[in-house]
């Protein structure tokens, strides 16, 4: 499955290495041990000869789509190029790159996935590899390391103290998330699938076609007028929670929640990355909404400023901007402020997502102390306004 979309790939220009951030760990050996003081996840199926990555251990992640291919693919030539060099890859160091291993893996690796990537006709193709090729990686630099619900190592697992919430089912999340955040211990949009269910907040990783196409399939047949962006853009008029929803009100008056029509579910689509990321993710958005609705751009929602407790830990360009899960937040509680909304205790969904975000800085923060770093991140310079 393929979908036509303009893309912008920056990271051409430096090619990218195998990124993730925990320390030097064996990832696959002939016989699938872990060499890491870390035990094998329990309840996925790693062990089944000839079975890579399983569809049980792929949606354990956090998502309900099949196994994309490419993912499947990168991960079984990763295996049969292990066995051919008869050698173990390694992650670990600064930045989690591929670490010098026996028999020279790491060489070997970098000069086939390079050629793979230059023999790619078109830059969506070389988008593709590039976000199939991190996700691969991460998945396997996490098994039986990280918790699959909430992406923590085991021994900082905070899925016990996270509080489960149905939401409104005339709202769904959609948590376009780029590839060097799946997996990524401080990312927060996990935490909308965690509090609210993966069916409810979808997890769509850009530049996964299979992701992208289960997507734009539900925001197709949902129409226009019901999907929304969170996200600033300053080449358009940016409406507020009132501005667009403020006027389908259509009385003060409380109205039950039976009368609301779920058949005009309001998709947010949050877009899931670093900021710098986060412009041509956007415009990826943009291009594929043309494809479809024609030359209106997508329509962008903005939300009235506040700071997460995440800025502690994860700072951002300014204190008017937010994490994924603050932002959602945020929204359902602007849009309980609604007369059409305020009977359907959003107040309380976006208490359980706050609630979560507070257990996920605790958790970060005693990994922190426990290994001796500093608890708080120098604020960054920046010229935006």
């Amino acid at each position: 499955m393929s979908i036509n979309m303009v893309s912008s790939v920056p990271w051409t220009k430096s090619f990218f290495p195998l990124w993730f951030w925990n320390k030097t760990r064996v990832l696959l050996t002939h016989h699938y041990r872990y060499h890491h003081r870390h035990s094998p996840l329990s309840d996925t199926d790693m062990t089944e000869e000839g079975v890579v990555v399983s569809l049980q251990e792929w949606q354990g992640w956090g998502t309900t789509s099949p196994l994309p291919t490419m993912v499947s693919q990168i991960v079984e030539d990763l295996k049969v190029l292990e066995e051919d060099l008869d050698a173990h890859m390694n992650f670990g160091g600064n930045g989690g790159k591929l670490q010098v291993s026996e028999g020279n893996f790491r060489v070997q690796e970098d000069k086939k996935h390079r050629a793979t990537y230059q023999a790619l006709g078109d830059s969506e193709k070389k988008l593709q590899f590039y976000s199939a090729r991190q996700i691969a990686c991460r998945i396997l630099g996490s098994r039986g390391y990280l918790c699959q619900k909430c992406w923590l190592p085991m021994e900082d697992c905070m899925c016990s103290k996270v509080t489960s919430c149905s939401l409104y089912p005339g709202i769904r999340f959609w948590l376009y998330m780029h590839p060097k955040d799946f997996l990524r211990q401080n990312n927060t949009g996990k935490i909308l699938w965690q509090v609210f269910g993966v069916d409810a907040a979808t997890l769509c990783l850009f530049g996964i076609p299979e992701h992208e196409e289960i997507m734009w399939n539900s925001l197709k047949m949902a129409g226009k007028s019901n999907v929304w962006c969170l996200y600033p853009n300053k080449n358009a008029v940016l409406k507020s929670v009132q501005n667009v929803f403020g006027e389908e009100s259509v009385a003060r008056d409380e109205v039950a929640p039976s009368k609301l029509k779920v058949d005009t579910t309001q998709h947010f689509i949050l877009i899931d990355g670093t900021w710098s990321n986060s412009a041509a993710m956007f415009r990826r958005l943009q291009d594929k909404a043309k494809s479809v609705w024609g030359d209106e751009d997508l329509s962008c929602i903005s939300l009235n400023p506040g700071a997460s407790a995440m800025h502690k830990l994860r700072p951002q360009p300014s204190w008017d901007r937010t994490c994924t899960a603050a932002a959602a937040a945020g929204l359902l509680s602007e849009l309980q402020l609604l007369p059409q909304f305020s009977s359907v205790e959003l107040e309380k969904q976006a208490e359980a997502v706050e609630h979560a975000l507070t257990v996920l800085l605790d958790a970060l923060t005693n990994r922190r102390l426990r290994m001796g770093r500093s608890i708080t991140r120098k604020m960054r310079h920046t010229n935006i306004q």
